[in-house]
């Protein structure tokens, strides 16, 4: 599958070459020594013989490296400590008391219900 990496925010186009399995928005993808956090995933369509078919997939990327208290829970990948009720439970923000953390000094911490 032909995948084209481009800036999340300027479209600019950092790379395009086959991949059997692209990432899904929430994820973390390495290139040539880069951590990228999938923003956006867009798909591509041709018509071919009246039936459209998937060309390509477009992925929207912001350079970041992947936190060190990024883990992977049921849905996807969480930062922060993913049992406090306050945790967003997103790869983009840890929560709305501390979105920069850390979670372990965190004076507001309480056991998700």
């Amino acid at each position: 599958m032909l995948v084209e990496m481009r800036h999340s925010v300027t479209q600019v186009l950092f790379d395009r070459f086959e991949l059997t399995d692209p990432p899904m928005p929430g994820q973390w993808f390495f290139h040539q020594q880069t951590s990228y956090l999938v923003m956006q995933r867009k798909h591509r369509y041709k018509l071919h013989s009246g039936h459209y078919e998937l060309a390509s997939i477009v992925l929207l990327l912001k350079p970041q490296k992947q936190p060190a208290d990024a883990q992977f829970v049921g849905h996807g990948w969480v930062i922060g400590d993913a049992d406090c009720r306050f945790n967003a439970l997103t790869p983009l923000l840890r929560c709305a008391v501390l979105p920069d953390g850390p979670c372990d000094r965190c004076v507001h911490r309480e056991e998700r219900l």
